[in-house]
């Protein structure tokens, strides 16, 4: 495919050849990618710096003296540092690596859960979680006794934001929220939520994985106790995530699991636990993973999470409205007026996994189903949606030929 002229800022085919993956051939067809909400693709620096380290440098962490060892342990604490720095956290304390978003938000459902909730006790979240910041609240809920109420919202797929205050109360000991719908794209006012929560002693916890890579983060001006975030939504490997939480509340709650690193001093009678972070990270982690990390986070900020997120707000308003005009039946999910470069779309009269598939013959991924938001289709009275979500090293020409491949399919499939 040949480039097109654009109004960025950034020089989109710099950054297209950064990206291994996305100069291939699916079905004969040159390859669109265009399921970046479920995961991002890799540019060649984080795909190097793993193969660096398992070359020169592979060693367990934090426990030996030699050479390899104090390497590696310095790589991997530098990533904690970018982390710190990318989300504003006032010190490397308050960053545990995680799995991903969510084994961070089962940390904090379990450890926070056990601390803070008793039976009568109230969980307010959105309708438009993903399962990962649903089921781990009914579990502790069930565990505790508490009870999980729900934040509503509108057809457009939007809070109902004055309903949702009121239902802070005093016996909100915990809220938990999506910063951003990966089903929808919605921009969800955490601030606002947060705000109010501090007026009645209710814990705040943000899920972050949509916006990590979209929106500018600074958990100090959310005043958020906890944010939970994924390396792979963001350019970076898989398996690696962080929580960030305030450090008075990590000192307080209990550890999420027991076993090496996480302890200070082990006899049969009692166990003292490690200090922070390290109290929250049992067992060998995912250090090569988490090395390479640092390298997309470097990737960002080289390019300018604002650079990067007007252009993908560029490809969402292009595609809006190529999509509607040109493709008879186009119906949008989730129309809010503060988005990320999210579509989920049906297209009336034709079942949207048949159009997944039909536009995987043609070399475009796209995502379909409910998006692990079964809740939200439930609401929006839906089985599932398409979803085509753009990261900054798509382009218009590729919206063109989605475009024209769409309408081929739903006049075949109608």
């Amino acid at each position: 495919m040949e480039p097109i002229a654009t109004f960025s800022a950034l020089d989109i085919q710099q950054i297209r050849s950064d990206f291994p993956i996305l100069h291939q051939s699916l079905n004969g067809k040159p390859l669109v990618y265009f399921d970046n909400a479920a995961t991002t693709q890799k540019p060649k620096q984080v795909i190097e710096k793993l193969s660096y380290y398992y070359n020169t440098i592979n060693a367990n962490i934090h426990r030996g003296i030699h050479t390899l060892a104090e390497k590696a342990t310095a790589e991997y604490e530098a990533t904690r540092e970018s982390v710190r720095s990318f989300i504003n956290a006032k010190e490397t304390a308050e960053i545990i690596f995680t799995q991903g978003t969510t084994q961070s938000l089962n940390l904090v459902a379990s450890s926070l859960g056990r601390y803070a909730l008793k039976a009568g006790d109230e969980i307010l979240i959105t309708t438009m979680e993903h399962h990962s910041n649903i089921v781990p609240w009914q579990m502790i809920a069930e565990l505790t006794g508490a009870i999980l109420k729900v934040i509503p919202i509108n057809e457009k797929g939007e809070i109902l934001i004055e309903e949702g205050l009121a239902m802070l109360t005093e016996r909100t000991k915990i809220l938990s929220m999506v910063y951003v719908s990966n089903a929808l794209g919605t921009i969800n006012p955490v601030k606002t939520f947060i705000e109010k929560a501090k007026t009645t002693g209710t814990y705040t916890v943000i899920d972050g994985a949509q916006a990590s890579s979209h929106l500018d983060i600074d958990v100090q001006a959310l005043d958020c106790d906890f944010l939970a975030l994924s390396a792979h939504k963001m350019y970076g490997p898989t398996g690696v995530g962080i929580l960030y939480g305030k450090k008075t509340i990590l000192e307080a709650i209990p550890p999420y699991q027991g076993g090496g690193e996480m302890i200070k001093d082990v006899s049969f009678e009692v166990t003292t636990y490690n200090e922070l972070p390290y109290k929250f990270e049992a067992g060998t982690p995912n250090i090569a993973d988490t090395i390479a990390f640092k390298e997309a986070i470097d990737y960002i900020n080289h390019y300018g999470k604002a650079e990067m997120a007007q252009w993908e707000n560029e490809l969402l308003s292009y595609a809006t409205e190529k999509l509607t005009a040109e493709i008879e039946g186009f119906r949008p999910i989730g129309t809010a007026d503060n988005k990320i470069s999210v579509i989920s779309f049906l297209v009336d009269g034709v079942h949207h996994h048949d159009i997944g598939l039909m536009l995987d013959h043609e070399g475009i991924a796209i995502r379909t189903g409910h998006h692990c938001t079964q809740p939200l289709m439930s609401r929006l009275q839906i089985p599932g949606t398409n979803r085509v979500s753009f990261a900054v090293y798509n382009t218009k020409e590729e919206i063109d030929y989605l475009t024209t491949s769409l309408k081929k399919v739903v006049k075949r499939l109608r």
